[in-house]
């Protein structure tokens, strides 16, 4: 009879140790174990289209991440999507000539920011700009134009 109960115990902390794993393991994958407030500079790039970007996602440059995702917003003037990157105060020697861009990572179609450096002697600051971007690539649209231009040699064809 004791060692039903201690079977019970150890299966019961075993389970509960697997339910706090499982809550961990889903806190990293949806990017909310770290905040996106906190120290750090935040700068402003304006794109096209940025696809299923969110905020919180990550920025990286040449693969680390260093900054997240803060706003994402919608200017009327101009129709473009304004996202805001919170760059770590440790990185603050990112040249102003960057390039951003929106990837995509891994199956699941996460996207995020790359930032590839330009060359630059002068650093981006608290909310400058980055003038160079460019847009998600959206698959529909790449299916729609590469259909486009096959129905285009199909009645050139002719």
């Amino acid at each position: 009879m004791q060692s039903n109960r201690v079977v019970e115990i150890l299966v019961g902390a075993f389970v509960a140790a697997g339910l706090v794993a499982l809550f961990f393991l889903s806190m990293q994958v949806s990017n909310l174990a770290t905040s996106a407030g906190g120290e750090g500079y935040e700068v402003e790039a304006r794109f096209d289209n940025i696809g299923s970007l969110k905020v919180r996602s990550p920025v990286t440059m040449a693969g680390v991440r260093i900054g997240r995702v803060s706003a994402i917003g919608f200017d009327t003037s101009t129709y473009e999507a304004v996202v805001t990157l919170r760059i770590e105060s440790r990185y603050d020697t990112i040249p102003d000539d960057t390039f951003a861009k929106i990837f995509t990572a891994g199956l699941l179609g996460e996207q995020y920011v790359g930032l590839d450096p330009g060359g630059s002697d002068t650093y981006l600051k608290p909310g400058d700009r980055i003038s160079l971007t460019q847009s998600a690539l959206v698959l529909e649209e790449i299916i729609g134009q590469f259909l486009f231009s096959k129905a285009e040699e199909g009645v050139k064809g002719d």
